[in-house]
Parts: structure tokens; sequence; C-alpha cells
């Protein structure tokens, strides 16, 4: 269990990548982030504000990830968000456990993560927009649907700016077969 005395910053929850789609990604966010504004590696955010000093929070994420099956990613296509480019994702069984969680941290959810999640990884933002269309049509033209799983469930503190990383919650059970 994590100490929730560390510090008043917020807690962030992440679905941990399977290696193949992680370097993948962070390969693209490593060369195409702006260097003096990556703090992180590839990522996908399930919730950015969750409190500390709340121990409910780690104990759902322990039982969660014990009780459930890897999670399978359908990698469907890019996203220009503006100021950058991202890879969006679908599975229906990480909407379904994103909404579960949702409703269990009702209390403390912000009003950004009270809202339906929208699975994607950014391999790029805080460029000028004509920089992010740019990539964002190469990456398009050069993009291939794959598929990817999702192994578990990270925690993060926020440190402003960077993100410190303090468990890692892998799923106990095999990836199911849903043909």
């Amino acid at each position: 269990m994590i100490s929730s005395n560390m510090s008043l910053s917020p807690l962030i929850v992440t679905l941990s990548l399977d290696p193949p789609a992680f370097y993948f990604f962070n390969a693209l966010r490593t060369k195409h982030f702006p260097p003096e504004r990556n703090y992180l590696q590839a990522h996908l955010t399930l919730f950015h504000h969750l409190p500390p000093d709340e121990p409910s929070i780690i104990t759902t994420l322990e039982q969660t990830a014990a009780q459930h099956a890897i999670i399978p990613l359908a990698v469907t296509g890019t996203a220009f968000i503006g100021k950058g480019v991202a890879y969006k994702i679908e599975s229906k069984e990480l909407m379904n456990l994103h909404a579960t969680l949702q409703t269990t941290w009702k209390e403390w959810l912000t009003p950004q993560d009270q809202q339906r999640l929208w699975p994607h990884v950014t391999v790029q933002n805080k460029v000028n927009p004509t920089q992010a269309r740019a990539l964002y049509e190469q990456l398009t033209r050069e993009f291939t649907p794959f598929t990817a799983n999702g192994m578990g469930l990270s925690v993060w503190m926020y440190r402003d700016g960077p993100w410190e990383w303090l468990a890692t919650y892998p799923f106990s059970k095999e990836l199911c077969n849903t043909k």
C-alpha cells in the first residue's frame, strides 16, 4: 500500500500497455514531443486527479487488478488534437472498467474525470497547429490498425509537471478470448 501522507499532490491512474505497444508509442513521443515539455513516457490516462489521502483509491486499484483480465485494445487511427497528435484506442472492456471505477470513486472525481473516457495515447502536444497537422497527416498516411493489450493499472503522483510513479497493479487473469 502507498502511504497517503506523501504529499497533497493528486494521484493519476493510467492503463499499463504491453511492451510492444508501449515502445511503439514511446518512440514516437520521444521523437515528436517537444523535449523541454516531455516529462513523461507514453501513457493512456484513465483518471487525472484523485485524492492521495484517500486509502480506498489504492485498495480499489489492488482489488480491481487482482480480479481483472488483460484488456484487449484496438488501435484504430490517429487524432489531430489541435496542438498535437494522438492514437485512438477502442476497447469495450476498458470502457466498462473505467465506468465501474467512476461509479466507485464518484464522490472524489473532478469534472474532467466524470466525463466519458476518450482512450488515446498522445505522441505529440504543445507544438504549433501547423506542425501538429503535418505530423497528423504523415502518421495517418502510414497508419495500419493494430492490437495491443492493457496489462494493469499504474498509479502516479503529479509533481507540478513530471509524474512520480508509485505502483503498478498487473491484471492477474489472462486475456479473454472474445471470439
